[in-house]
C-alpha cells in the first residue's frame, strides 16, 4: 500500500483547536472569536492570556483575583536559584530556562493539565529570565513588584527601572500578538508530549528546546542586524538595492503563512506609533518598512512581501531596550500562554499522536 507523505507534515491536520486561526491566505489571526490585532492594542497581557485559558475575557472581579495569582508565583524557589547559579555561565539562556523549567516538575504538575498550572509557569518565566540575565551582568537581583503588570514587571526586573507606559504598551502588544499562532513547531511539540500524558513542565521544556532552533525563534535577531548595518535612512534605498541585485533575503519581509499582510505586524505598527519622532529606532524601522515594500514590489512584482512580525518584533524589542540575547526568551515569555493553553486542550480530549513514517532503506537478503 502506498503511504502519502507530507514531508514536515505541511498541510496535514493534526487536531481541531478553539485557541487560534490563522489564516494566511486573507491575513487573518484569530483568538477564541476576536480579532487578535484588535486585542492588542486594546486589553491587557493578563486579559488576553486569560481568554486563551478560559475561553472567554475576564470581568473585573475574575480579572482582580486572576492578576493577584499570576503575581502570587513570580517568585523564584530557593533551590530553583541554587539550580540556575550552578549552570555553567556559557549555558545559553534558553537552554537555562528549559533547565529552570524541567526542575519545576513535581506532583503538582501531574497529568490532568490544569490552568492553575499553566498561571505558575507563565508567571515564574520572566523572573528565571531576568535572574540569570542580571547574575551574569554581575548585577544584583530584583525581586518581582506586587504593583506592575506582567510586562511591566518583565522590565522593571530586567533594568531595576520602572519602564514608561508607552514602553509597556508596546511590549504588551509585542506579546500578546507572540502568544499564539496555531501548530506552530513548539505548539506541536508540547502538544505530542502532553498527549502522552506526560506532565506539563515536560509539554514545556520540549517547546522551549523547539524555540531554541534558529528557523522558529531567532528570526528579530536578523532584522536587528539587517538595521544595524543600514544604519541611517539615507543608506536605506542603496543597501536594499544591493542585496536584491545580488538576490539575498531581506529579513522581516514575507511569511511562510501570511499571503498578504501580517496582522500582527498591522498592529505592532500601530502601537509603536506613539512612539515614532522620539525614538530614532523606530523613526528608522519605519523608513527601511517604506523602502522595502516600494523596492520589493519593482524587484518582485506581484508578490505581494509585506513587514511580518518578526520585522516589528525587532523593532519594538530593540525601543524598549531589550538586549538582542534576550529577543527569543522574550518570545517564550509570551508563547507559553499559547503553550499551555495548547496543552490544557490536548487534555481535555486526548489522543496520543503516532504519526506514520516510510521506510525508504534497503532490504535484508
Amino acid at each position: 500500500m502506498k503511504i502519502l507523505m507530507n514531508p514536515g507534515l505541511t498541510g496535514v491536520v493534526a487536531a481541531e483547536t478553539k485557541l487560534s486561526l490563522v489564516d494566511g491566505e486573507n491575513g487573518h489571526l484569530v483568538y477564541r472569536g476576536h480579532w487578535a490585532k484588535e486585542l492588542a492594542v486594546h486589553y491587557s497581557f493578563e486579559e488576553i492570556a486569560y481568554l486563551l485559558w478560559y475561553g472567554q475575557l475576564p470581568n473585573e472581579i475574575s480579572l482582580k483575583v486572576f492578576n493577584e495569582e499570576l503575581k502570587e508565583n513570580r517568585y523564584l524557589p530557593d533551590f530553583l536559584m541554587d539550580i540556575i547559579d550552578r549552570l555553567p555561565v556559557e549555558m545559553d539562556m534558553m537552554s537555562v530556562l528549559r533547565t529552570a523549567i524541567s526542575a519545576l516538575g513535581s506532583s503538582t504538575f501531574d497529568w490532568q493539565p490544569t490552568v492553575n498550572q499553566a498561571t505558575k509557569l507563565t508567571a515564574i518565566t520572566p523572573t528565571i529570565i531576568s535572574y540569570r540575565y542580571r547574575k551574569m551582568k554581575g548585577l544584583d537581583f530584583i525581586q518581582p513588584s506586587q504593583h506592575l503588570d506582567h510586562a511591566a514587571n518583565y522590565l522593571y526586573m530586567l533594568t531595576g527601572i520602572i519602564p514608561n507606559e508607552a514602553h509597556t504598551r508596546a511590549l504588551t502588544a509585542y506579546m500578546i500578538l507572540t502568544m499564539e499562532h496555531g501548530m506552530n513547531a513548539s505548539t506541536f511539540t508540547a502538544r505530542v508530549i502532553s498527549s502522552t500524558q506526560s506532565d506539563m513542565t515536560s509539554a514545556i521544556s520540549g517547546a522551549i528546546g523547539s524555540m531554541k532552533g534558529p528557523l522558529h525563534g531567532g528570526a528579530p535577531t536578523e532584522v536587528v542586524q539587517l538595521l544595524n548595518e543600514i544604519g541611517t535612512k539615507e543608506n536605506a534605498e542603496s543597501y536594499l538595492r544591493n542585496k536584491l541585485e545580488n538576490k539575498e533575503l531581506i529579513m522581516g519581509f514575507g511569511h511562510r503563512v501570511y499571503k498578504t499582510k501580517d496582522p500582527r505586524a498591522e498592529a505592532l505598527r500601530t502601537v509603536t506609533s506613539q512612539l515614532a519622532g522620539s525614538d530614532t529606532w523606530l523613526d528608522l524601522a519605519y523608513h527601511v518598512e517604506n523602502t522595502a515594500i516600494k523596492l520589493l514590489e519593482e524587484y518582485k512584482p506581484g508578490r505581494k512581501l509585506y513587514t511580518n512580525v518578526e520585522f516589528y518584533a525587532a523593532a519594538v524589542l530593540r525601543a524598549v531596550g531589550m538586549p538582542a540575547e534576550l529577543f527569543t526568551p522574550t518570545f517564550t515569555v509570551s508563547r507559553i500562554v499559547g503553550w499551555t493553553a495548547h496543552v490544557i486542550e490536548q487534555g481535555e480530549n486526548n489522543k496520543i499522536f503516532r504519526p506514520e513514517s516510510a521506510y525508504v532503506g534497503s532490504m535484508p537478503e
